[in-house]
């Protein structure tokens, strides 16, 4: 389907219980052209089991939908193509699991400025 959130809820509505949105056209390989919409669909479709149907093209592109909070991706064309696609489906297992634990742990959040990480009070080091 759509990453459209208006066309999600009528799909919904209409009674299907799985959203598949795609990441970018079919077969292209060009991961997830639009994260805004596919992390909009999962901040307001909190109960809906979302998977990625297309686009994918590589492991880094199924990590990255793992921690947008996506619960699978839908592989064919990334495997099939691949020169060695037993290795590449192992890659993308380890991606997979890797996305969904960073998803899982909470990805920091971004900020527009550099933000200090350093505590600006007391002792920062230790100092022996």
């Amino acid at each position: 389907c759509t990453d459209d959130l208006v066309t999600c809820r009528r799909l919904l509505d209409a009674g299907c219980e799985v959203l598949m949105p795609w990441g970018a056209p079919i077969g292209s390989g060009q991961g997830l052209i639009n994260p805004f919409a596919l992390r909009t669909l999962r901040e307001r479709l909190p109960g809906v089991p979302l998977i990625v149907d297309a686009g994918i093209g590589a492991p880094s592109h199924a990590a990255q939908a793992m921690e947008l909070g996506f619960d699978g991706v839908l592989l064919n064309s990334a495997v099939a193509q691949a020169g060695d696609p037993i290795r590449m489906a192992a890659a993308f297992g380890q991606a997979i699991a890797a996305g969904r634990l960073g998803f899982e742990a909470g990805v920091m959040a971004r900020q527009d400025m550099a933000v200090a990480s350093t505590p600006v009070g007391g002792r920062p080091f230790l100092i022996a």
